[in-house]
Formats: C-alpha cells, sequence, structure tokens
C-alpha cells in the first residue's frame, strides 16, 4: 500500500484545486471541474471561487456560464446543500444525492403540513401543490420568482409556525420540485452577490433533459469526480460529502476500483486506480478564498490543512470562514473594511515571503471587488476576533 503524505496532499490539492495561482484555469466551468462542485448556498461564494481560480475573469463570466450558455447549473444536492454542477454531471446526483433528499424533504413538509392543520394528508397536499405549480410555469419559459408564484398561487403559499420558526410552503415545494428535476433555479434577479432566482421547467431551461443515472451509477460518478479533485481521502470524508449512507460509499468505492492508499496519522484513504503515481512538490503559494469554498469544504477530516485553527475559521455547525492559504495550509481569514478593501489577518506568524505574496492577492481580490461588499451569514470566530493584520 503506497503512502500518501500530507504533504503531498497539499501539492496536489494546490495543482488540481487551480488555488496556487501558478495552476489557474481558464474559465467558470474549469474552475468548476477542478472542485467538482461550486457551493452556492451563499451567491457570491460562486463567483468569488471561480475568481481564486480564474485569472482575468468578470462577473459577466461567471453570469455568461450561469444563465446564457448554461454549462453550469445550480442544483440542490448533497447534504440538503445548493451547489453549482457542470451540466453534465447532473444525472449523476438527480439519481442519487437528490433523490435522498427529495424523499427526506417530502416526509418532513408532509408531516409539517398535517401538524400545522394545512391538510388531513401532507403527501397528497404536496403532489396536488407540486402540479399547481407546473401548471403556472406551464408556458413561461422566462419562469417566475417565488414571490410572483406565492401570489398566483395562494392555496399554495401557505405560511405557518413550525419549530424553529415560521415557513412559506410554496419555498419549501419549490425546493421539492428542484430535488425533482422538473425545476431549476433560472435567471437571477437580483445582484450577484444576492439570489432571487427565477423558477423555471428544466425542460425550458436546458432543451433536452437527460435521464437521471440510477442510484448506484449516480453515487459512484459523483465518487469518481470527488476522488480525482480531492483523493486521497477517507471514508468518512466521503460519507461526509456525499450525506450518504457507508454502504453507499463502499459500493461505489468498489464501482470506481479505488485503491488504498495510507495516510499520515494511520487512517486509510482512497485514491482512482491511475493516480497512485508521486505528486512533485509546489512552491510556497498564497490564495484568499471564500466562506464556503469547495477547497474548504471537501473533507470531513482536515487537519492536513487546518492544523489547530479549525474552531477559529468554522461555526458551531461546520460552515467555514474566508480562509487565507499559505503553502497548502490554512494559516488565517480575510475581511473587507468599510471601503472594501481587503485584509488579510493571520493566526500564526508566516515568513517575509508570505506577507508579499498576500499582498498581492488582497490587492487583486481588493481590485476585482472594485468598492463592493460581500457579507455573510456564516462569520467564523477568526472574522470577528483576529485583530492582527498582515503587513
Amino acid at each position: 500500500m503506497r503512502h500518501i503524505p500530507d504533504d503531498e496532499r497539499r501539492w496536489r490539492l494546490a495543482r488540481r484545486h487551480a488555488v496556487a495561482p501558478a495552476y489557474r484555469v481558464d474559465g467558470p466551468e474549469a474552475a468548476t471541474r477542478a472542485v467538482t462542485v461550486l457551493h452556492a448556498t451563499e451567491p457570491a461564494t460562486v463567483y468569488l471561487s471561480v475568481l481564486a481560480r480564474v485569472d482575468g475573469v468578470t462577473v459577466a463570466d461567471v453570469d455568461r456560464a450561469l444563465y446564457a450558455e448554461r454549462t453550469l447549473v445550480k442544483q440542490l444536492a448533497m447534504r440538503r446543500t445548493l451547489f453549482v454542477f457542470p451540466r453534465d454531471l447532473l444525472p449523476a446526483a438527480w439519481g442519487s444525492a437528490s433523490v435522498r433528499v427529495a424523499e427526506a424533504e417530502r416526509n418532513r413538509m408532509a408531516k409539517d403540513v398535517e401538524k400545522a392543520g394545512v391538510a388531513d394528508d401532507g403527501h397528497a397536499w404536496l403532489d396536488r401543490s407540486r402540479a399547481a405549480i407546473l401548471a403556472e410555469l406551464a408556458g413561461r419559459p422566462e419562469g417566475m420568482t417565488a414571490i410572483e408564484i406565492r401570489d398566483g398561487l395562494p392555496e399554495v403559499a401557505v405560511k405557518f409556525a413550525v419549530t424553529n420558526g415560521s415557513v412559506w410552503n410554496h419555498s419549501r415545494v419549490l425546493t421539492h420540485l428542484g430535488l425533482t428535476r422538473d425545476l431549476v433555479r433560472g435567471a437571477n434577479t437580483q445582484h450577484w452577490r444576492l439570489s432571487r432566482p427565477r423558477w423555471t421547467r428544466t425542460e425550458d431551461w436546458l432543451g433536452e433533459v437527460p435521464e437521471p443515472l440510477g442510484a448506484e451509477e449516480g453515487y459512484a460518478e459523483l465518487v469518481r469526480r470527488w476522488l480525482r479533485s480531492f483523493g486521497p481521502g477517507t471514508e468518512t470524508d466521503l460519507v461526509w460529502w456525499l450525506g450518504a449512507t457507508k454502504g453507499a460509499v463502499r459500493a461505489a468505492l468498489a464501482d470506481v476500483e479505488a485503491v488504498e492508499v495510507s495516510l499520515d496519522g494511520g487512517a486509510t484513504g482512497y485514491v482512482l486506480p491511475d493516480d497512485v503515481e508521486p505528486e512533485e512538490p509546489v512552491e510556497p503559494w498564497a490564495a484568499l478564498l471564500p466562506v464556503l469554498d469547495p477547497t474548504v469544504m471537501g473533507w470531513k477530516q482536515r487537519d492536513f490543512y487546518l492544523g489547530p485553527h479549525g474552531p477559529q475559521l468554522f461555526d458551531r455547525n461546520g460552515n467555514a470562514g474566508t480562509t487565507a492559504w499559505w503553502d497548502g495550509r490554512v494559516v488565517g481569514c480575510w475581511v473587507q473594511d468599510d471601503a472594501g478593501v481587503v485584509e488579510v489577518r493571520l493566526l500564526q506568524e508566516l515568513p517575509r515571503a508570505a506577507a508579499a505574496a498576500f499582498r498581492v492577492e488582497a490587492q487583486r481580490l481588493t481590485d476585482w471587488l472594485d468598492g463592493v461588499r460581500v457579507g455573510t451569514v456564516y462569520p467564523s470566530a477568526a472574522m470577528k476576533t483576529v485583530e492582527w493584520v498582515h503587513p
């Protein structure tokens, strides 16, 4: 069994994730494929994750991929998280991770509807509501916003109390229709750092809609892509990333003929069968990644790049704030001042070369944002409390 030390894992990350400046790629599609999928929980993350991997990219370039050419598509999938998928990977998610989440959402929604007294049979209510929304969208290739659907279908847009507050049912039904590939989040009607999509029938957005893969085949393809981007990774990493069972992950690893390798600390990792050769070293590099960037969120077991800094960089629910990387390790975070200037805040001492590299990256990000300030609902402790600004 080959051993892959942590240093080599960091060299792989630098190249394959296109985060080291020398290995940046040529567009939004390549940036997305580098990390399998992009996190889209916060709309700005999509743009900033692409920027971190592509020189000279513009908001218009990302919008082109998302909304004009539609080579990248938003899809709720693993762990009930919204991602941006390369279009050709959608059938794998539709048949596996999205189906798993859709089933859980259906049961939860039906139970809530019955408990709130909206309907005696929550499943039947959901089926009627789904059909009503699809009928409302028929003949509207441009789609409709959630507010427009709420106003047009008051019988679906029932608001009621749940344990953690109140919900509009039409929003939950739209989410379910997205999980079952009936609808997609189409054109955005807001600024790029905000999200108010026009919900659109999938056939109107994509044209020909491919059939979903079977569950086993779908999970295998997701695991294959993940291993290409993130391998070596452990079974624990994959179970967390997929939001799947150990059984599903083990079957997928067998289907892709994954090869076992040993990792520092004694864990067993997996790589694809054509990916066992040693990786060449990478020169030290700096990068500034946004909240929930896929590189930061790609593994469950993160010590090889986080070291002792995890509690300061993730919130209690496991959501990552902004991160500053030096030579394959997270060493701090970044924030913006009132004028939108990017400041790098560090959690440890670094060499002078790192200071110079971070100044370059901070200026690059400041120039690109051009005064636009990007907020987040996932600020880390470091973003809120660390005061040492790198010179």
